[in-house]
């Protein structure tokens, strides 16, 4: 869970770790346990350098479902242990061997007792969980994108999990999307081998990021920092999100992905001024801000309410239009939002009404 308060600039600024997990532990908030296993691969170029990737929609395989229909697949999970090699950080400086077990959600057939991955390609989520959180607590939201035909990768961020207590580093927080884009580039790569589990199901033409809270400011920054943007990025959701100032680089340089903002109106620990700073300095492209009603930090993502599964629809339909390419899904989306009474989406820098 993200810890800030406001600034006189209007800025987000951050707790230290040990107060944030003070308070984490005084709100009762579960935590999940995370697994490993598999290789150690070896860090591979930096995407940067790979240009930004022209998207199209592509035609789901004989047989499958149409990419985009929650409960299309069953969802199964696998986790796999990765190692990105010591490295140089954001700002230049050194970066340790940093162990990064990834959960991976995935589309199944529903019929046939083969417990394996439908035949794929399809879409890639990379998910960075908040501060002091597991993909666990966000299994509800996870599962709905996997059974709508997208393949949904949980990181685990070494020193800000929900595992590690008192050791927790909010700091740590300027190599996280570091981690993000390393783990999009060993799934594809193991995606691209004729063998294993993998092979086969990840698109990598279609390839998006979403993160809540601390892990909102990670993919905000791989989407469209200048310091760590991913250019293989075909779209980004912020759930609960800022900017985090101790990065380098500017927000939002041309040709930014399309992105949803999803925050919380009455959320105290992202207030809602901090997501909309954001998505109003966002000139460069489509971009959407879900207004959600009441909602606090957690509520609207680790759950199984009804906001739970507004946001679980809008989000998808926001996939589907920028990620799956289905121009019809920007109408779906703005009318699960009005429809649902619990929220208010606007887009193009608007603000939603007071």
């Amino acid at each position: 869970m993200s810890c800030r308060d406001r600034l006189p600039s209007g800025r987000a600024r951050r707790l230290t770790a040990a107060s944030c997990l003070a308070a984490v532990l005084g709100s009762g908030m579960p935590a999940a346990a995370c697994s490993a296993s598999g290789p150690a691969p070896a860090r591979p170029a930096s995407p940067a350098a790979a240009g930004h990737i022209t998207k199209t929609a592509h035609p789901p395989r004989p047989g499958n479902p149409r990419i985009g229909v929650i409960g299309s697949y069953a969802v199964r999970d696998r986790t796999v242990r990765l190692v990105e090699a010591a490295h140089a950080g954001p700002d230049g400086g050194p970066v340790a061997a940093r162990v990064l077990p990834t959960l991976v959600w995935f589309p199944a057939a529903r019929t046939g007792a083969a417990p394996g991955p439908a035949r794929g390609p399809f879409p890639l989520i990379a998910f960075a969980p908040g501060y002091l959180q597991c993909g666990d607590v966000y299994r509800p939201l996870l599962r709905t994108w996997a059974s709508a035909g997208y393949v949904v990768a949980v990181l685990r961020f070494p020193r800000t999990n929900c595992d590690i207590g008192a050791a927790a580093d909010e700091a740590d927080l300027v190599n996280q999307p570091g981690d993000v884009s390393y783990v999009i580039s060993r799934l594809a790569a193991l995606s691209a081998r004729r063998h294993g589990w993998l092979s086969g199901l990840i698109d990598q033409a279609r390839i998006a990021v979403a993160g809540h809270s601390d892990g909102g400011d990670t993919v905000a920054a791989v989407a469209a920092d200048t310091c760590c943007a991913d250019h293989r990025v075909a779209a980004a959701i912020v759930l609960a999100g800022a900017e985090w100032p101790p990065l380098p680089g500017r927000y939002f340089p041309p040709a930014s992905p399309p992105m949803l903002f999803v925050q919380g109106s009455a959320d105290p620990i992202n207030p809602p001024g901090a997501s909309q700073q954001l998505y109003q300095a966002d000139t460069t492209g489509p971009r959407y801000y879900l207004d959600v009603f009441g909602a606090g930090h957690l509520t609207p993502y680790e759950g199984d309410t009804a906001q739970e599964r507004l946001v679980a629809r809008v989000t998808t339909e926001f996939l589907d239009r920028f990620v799956a390419g289905q121009p019809a899904a920007r109408a779906a989306m703005a009318r699960q939002a009005s429809e649902s009474r619990q929220a208010a989406l606007v887009s193009g820098g608007r603000l939603p009404p007071a």
